[in-house]
């Protein structure tokens, strides 16, 4: 009958995707494309490469991408395609090898799959040479992974928000790839331009190129789910509509899409496809697009690119030799002046404008300059610290781009080294063929909060990202939604905290807050702008993280949506990044408050939500893809506190159990989408076809009264808030907030002093556990630790929070010096307190040992 993909091949599912289509390639070509897959199986030098630590790993990761085909962190290895002489430079750095006979038989498997795929004409001869073959139209994303929107499909998505939304979007043609230039097919290089074509003045630009590297196929639809999200959210979410009225974001969504093609057939395709190199049918052809920018092209005299022109890190000819960078290089001097000196140790003045994301996978990392030389750039403070903040929305290791060896002839050499513009390199992920799943629920939502943050602080990256955030920012009374009659006294309420940063690779500063201001309509950069001050909700500014309140009168206001601009600022004296909310004013605000999106599922036949409960509420219903409980349909109105609230949402099947994925989301700003920070209230962590239990959190700075929250129950998968899925329901309810449940005010203590000893040189380590009775959001916590170890450099220190999530402390610094003892600050958010918190301890070296002396965490 169906279901479900866990239980089918990779071919059932690549040729279920094709039912419908009828055109099949010519018998030669799709002849062709089968010897390039068999190339692609004769090759068995496939390794998996053991490392000595997770620093020398993610460095690997940085001097062979190349050679990465997927990063197992967590298990000591990497799986790495190498030849003996890279092999040997491997060695040197305690790296030791087996053949990865795993990994080389399911990639042969899928390979095998992909051939008889493409007897089917699955892999037109048009689509491959660039055209929109009409088989290649009727696919849904890349065959086995529809989730990755094809070259055809991506492009037709930009193209449709030039067209429907003509005063947002234009796609712009940038130049042509090789084979366009040579007449074979192929395809423009194009670039989605966004801004509010309403609003004048010299905006500051935001630039992202993806997929430069073919194979990758997280990058391109990321990138097209930022566009999305600007786009669709223009008017509707007011950080959307602000950055899109006051910035421009420029997409350059596929920069090789030649190449593309060739890695939607299952090739792990890295270069372009220029058959000039290493001859015209070889898998290994092409010059590999970033190591031949202009800037730094083979500045280290071959060791930091190749020129082998059947390496994977060929480098061209010559400089800028490739039309594809040709165009990038083109477009990216038409957006931005130059600003830096001639020297490599000039830096850009503190004031430049403008940030260039280079899109990649894999390997968890963000990436600054300089990557040809472990010489910091002279801009590399600031590039550290808002590299340590986009890290901490995606976890990933924010570190400098030179690895265990340089690299040269990069992205960042044309912005950066030329111009003196931020730029920083993404690596997405741990695989290059990313399942659906892991890039669905964790690379998408995790990485798209990344690039929001960066078209936010576009203006100034160089400044604003070292201080602080706005979060969980509120208006009461509906006034984001249904909307206040004029003269209405508004609450505006939020959370401005200066811990957002990732500290896994060294720690960046951070201070108590000293201010926070709020404007209407006029943001803080703009002539005009009036602030007005915010008050700390406990009285006094003298902390790291604080909640934030204040009244806008709405007398005089014009009827219609206002924005109002919060920004907080530390006591280094720089004001952080702008975060906003719509204020509706309405003399007759009856009108119902903003339409929210549809989602449902296809299919609730075989699995459906059974009952919701929270706290003392209970709903059971039957069997719906959506169900409106909310109470303009007569539903009941779940009562809420601020802090936890004990939920369980059961499934319930009409034959066979599933494993289902629960997820549950409120609107606390009453803006009427589930977008904004601290709105996602529960996640199962995993598909079970048991009862879902846990604690739905409900942050300490909420302020209102009725408001909507959406549960979804998804098979196998984790569900988003908008959008439809295969399997499972949407139910959406009212809630109002009751009193109770605030989070105490006097600072709450908890301690171990059980001595535990940490084994040596083990990867898995000892816990220490503190049971935590107190209930409310977490918030700012402060962590003591006194661990006696001599030689700290061994030692990995981590806490954990009940739910699992891992924060880390301490990262094998300090050496040679003995014994931790040291009080660390950790923004847990809105995260309850209640429950077990472990001090986890790992000795990743021989000979030093040691133990967990005592730990204690304390809640303000």
């Amino acid at each position: 009958m169906k279901k479900k993909a866990s239980g089918l091949s990779v071919a059932t599912l690549m040729a279920g995707a094709l039912v419908s289509c009828s055109a099949l390639a010519a018998p030669g070509h799709a002849h062709d494309v089968s010897q390039l897959l068999e190339q692609e199986k004769a090759s068995d030098n496939i390794y998996k490469a053991y490392f000595p630590n997770k620093d020398i790993a993610r460095k690997a990761a940085i001097s062979f991408h190349a050679q990465m085909l997927e990063s197992h962190y967590d298990d000591g290895y990497l799986v790495m395609q190498l030849q003996p002489e890279e092999m040997k430079k491997l060695e040197h750095f305690g790296f030791t090898f087996e053949t990865a006979t795993d990994f080389i038989e399911q990639r042969n498997s899928i390979l095998t799959q992909m051939q008889g795929l493409s007897s089917l004409g699955v892999f037109s001869a048009q689509s491959i040479n660039g055209s929109v073959a009409s088989s290649e139209a009727m696919l849904a994303g890349i065959p086995g992974y529809p989730c990755y929107e094809t070259v055809e499909e991506t492009f037709a998505a930009a193209a449709g928000f030039a067209s429907s939304h003509p005063e947002l979007a234009e796609w712009i043609d940038v130049g042509d790839s090789w084979q366009k230039k040579q007449g074979t097919g192929g395809f423009d290089i194009r670039v989605l331009k966004l801004t509010n074509k309403n609003t004048s003045g010299d905006k500051p630009k935001l630039f992202i190129n993806s997929a430069i590297h073919a194979r990758e196929y997280t990058t391109a639809p990321l990138a097209l789910e930022f566009a999305r999200w600007l786009v669709n959210g223009y008017g509707t979410n007011a950080d959307a509509t602000w950055i899109m009225d006051n910035h421009e974001v420029h997409l350059m969504l596929h920069t090789n899409p030649d190449g593309r093609k060739k890695a939607e057939t299952g090739l792990s395709w890295r270069k372009n496809t220029n058959q000039s190199y290493c001859g015209s049918t070889s898998n290994s052809r092409g010059a590999d697009l970033n190591r031949n920018f202009t800037f730094g092209w083979n500045s280290t005299n071959g060791e930091g690119s190749s020129g082998n022109q059947c390496n994977e890190t060929y480098r061209g000819p010559s400089a800028g030799s490739e039309p594809e960078i040709q165009a990038l290089e083109g477009y990216v001097r038409g957006l931005w002046p130059d600003r830096r000196g001639p020297g490599k140790n000039d830096p850009a003045p503190s004031d430049t404008s403008g940030i260039h994301l280079d899109i990649h996978s894999y390997s968890e990392l963000v990436l600054w300059p300089w990557g040809d030389t472990s010489q910091a750039a002279p801009n590399g403070t600031a590039l550290q610290t808002l590299g340590r903040k986009f890290a901490f929305f995606n976890g990933y290791s924010p570190q400098q781009s030179i690895g265990l060896y340089p690299t040269d002839g990069t992205s960042d050499g044309i912005s950066y080294g030329e111009l003196g513009v931020a730029a920083f390199t993404f690596e997405l992920g741990t695989s290059f063929f990313q399942s659906c799943s892991t890039y669905e629920s964790k690379i998408k939502p995790d990485n798209l909060n990344a690039l929001i943050y960066a078209a936010k602080v576009v203006r100034t990256p160089y400044i604003t990202p070292a201080g602080p955030d706005v979060t969980s920012l509120s208006l009461s009374g509906g006034a984001s939604s249904g909307g206040v009659e004029p003269g209405t006294q508004v609450t505006l309420s939020a959370s401005v905290t200066d811990t957002r940063f990732n500290n896994s690779n060294g720690t960046e500063s951070t201070q108590n807050l000293t201010a926070a201001e709020y404007y209407v309509d006029t943001p803080p950069w703009a002539n005009g702008a009036q602030a007005v001050a915010l008050s700390a909700s406990d009285g006094s500014y003298n902390s790291k993280t604080e909640g934030v309140t204040g009244v806008i009168d709405t007398t005089g206001m014009s009827e219609g949506k206002h924005i109002v601009y919060v920004r907080g600022k530390d006591a280094s004296g720089a004001w952080g990044a702008v975060s906003a909310v719509f204020l509706v004013i309405d003399s007759d605000p009856t009108i119902p408050p903003a339409e929210y999106c549809d989602a449902a599922s296809n299919s609730s036949s075989d699995e459906w939500i059974s009952s919701v409960q929270v706290g003392g509420f209970l709903k059971t219903s039957g069997a719906s893809k959506y169900s409106d409980f909310t109470e303009a349909q007569g539903g009941e109105v779940v009562s809420l506190v601020k802090g936890g609230n004990s939920v369980t949402f059961t499934p319930a099947f009409s034959g066979q159990s599933y494993k289902e994925y629960f997820k549950a989301w409120v609107d606390l700003n009453g803006d009427g989408d589930f977008d904004d920070a601290g709105e996602e209230v529960f996640d199962s962590g995993s598909a079970s076809s048991s009862p879902a239990s846990g604690t739905l959190t409900i942050p300490a700075s909420a302020s209102f009264e009725k408001t909507t929250m959406r549960v979804a129950m998804r098979y196998n998968a984790a569900p988003s808030a908008c959008g439809t899925f295969n399997y499972g329901e949407v139910e959406d309810y009212t809630v109002s907030l009751g009193d109770g449940g605030e989070p105490p005010t006097d600072p709450d203590s908890y301690e171990n002093d059980t001595d535990v000893s940490i084994p040596d040189n083990n990867a898995t380590g000892v816990s220490s556990p503190i049971a935590v009775t107190r209930s409310g959001a977490s918030g700012s916590v402060s962590v003591a630790v006194k661990i006696k170890h001599t030689y700290i450099g061994d030692l990995i220190v981590d806490l954990v929070h009940p739910d699992g999530t891992v924060y880390n402390l301490h990262n094998r610094t300090g050496g040679s010096t003995d014994d931790i003892d040291q009080t660390y600050t950790v923004d847990v958010g809105a995260k309850d307190s209640a429950g077990t918190w472990n001090l986890k301890v790992r000795d990743r070296a021989n000979r030093d040992t040691g133990n967990i002396d005592s730990w204690g965490i304390t809640f303000q």
